[in-house]
């Protein structure tokens, strides 16, 4: 339904480390000395190259995150597919890549007989806001958009594949959520940081965001088009908040909190932080923080 709005094991290695022992006396004359320096020079060459592979392979561990925005309504009979895409992606299936996830419940459904409890108009404005500077005329669900730039339907794996691979050739900006917990006046607790907004990414300025999601969400719909189903949800967003902005050449560095609504349950969350150019344009940097696993590590 689409609806219109706007890593030498030698004999003998362990003898070649213990003459080389600083405390060791040895005749630099004598033929062992020769011996040793020249399995000390191949030792050190050997660690040197193990050291290197290890560098490398820290670095092919490395994800490139990839921000991925659904934008859905359980009142509409077409977004249950593209939940479950989400709750996939989730997952992480994806080598090389930090799937970062966020479900936003529009509110434009509402009126055909189920109230999806976890909309809001904030999310039907943020995707209007897309619409405009993606040059859509319209807004429809359910709507998968990939760093603020790609956007197709939200069930549709083959275009988010390529969404997925254009997105891995991308500059990021580091980022990282640390010191996450939960005050005792229901608020949520983070420290922020990122790398320079570089000259690279082609931006004076960029905003940083914090959006907190519940981990899972399920709804027994009752009316409307998914009438008599049960729906299961991944990251529902239930707020997003401008903390700042930094200017190129700067880093953010900043302690943050956002209160929480009254009941929500503190197990059920994640925090997600990430940088977008001014304008709602394209995502430059992200990161995702499990709240219960933050509290359950410092506790």
């Amino acid at each position: 339904m689409k609806v219109t709005r706007s890593t030498i094991s030698e004999p003998g290695t362990l003898t070649f480390v213990l003459l080389a022992h600083p405390t060791a006396e040895v005749n630099l004359n004598t033929t062992p000395m020769k011996i040793l320096l020249i399995f000390t020079t191949a030792f050190l060459s050997l660690t040197a190259g193990m050291s290197t592979s290890a560098e490398s392979s820290s670095r092919s561990e490395m994800r490139i995150p990839v921000m991925v925005e659904l934008f859905t309504s359980e009142g509409c009979s077409s977004c249950p597919p593209a939940d479950a895409l989400l709750q996939k992606l989730d997952v992480q299936p994806i080598a090389g890549e930090e799937m970062i996830v966020l479900s936003e419940h529009v509110d434009y459904w509402n009126h055909i007989g189920w109230k999806d409890p976890y909309s809001s108009h904030f999310y039907s404005d943020r995707q209007s806001a897309y619409a405009r500077r993606l040059g859509l005329s319209d807004v429809y669900t359910p709507q998968m958009i990939v760093d603020g730039t790609s956007q197709f339907v939200g069930s549709d794996e083959t275009l988010a594949d390529k969404a997925f691979a254009q997105a891995l050739t991308k500059p990021k900006i580091a980022m990282r959520l640390t010191s996450v917990s939960i005050g005792a006046t229901n608020v949520l607790l983070a420290h922020v940081e990122t790398g320079s907004l570089q000259e690279s990414f082609g931006l004076r300025m960029a905003d940083v965001y914090v959006a907190v999601a519940l981990n899972r969400a399920e709804s027994h719909v009752s009316h409307g088009e998914n009438a008599g189903r049960t729906l299961a949800h991944t990251a529902v967003v239930r707020s997003i908040v401008k903390v700042g902005s930094i200017r190129q050449g700067q880093a953010f560095d900043q302690d943050i909190q956002v209160k929480l609504d009254p009941g929500t349950d503190t197990h059920n969350l994640r925090l997600i932080a990430f940088v977008q150019e001014p304008g709602q344009g394209r995502v430059i940097g992200a990161a995702m923080h499990t709240v219960d696993a933050a509290m359950t590590a410092r506790n």
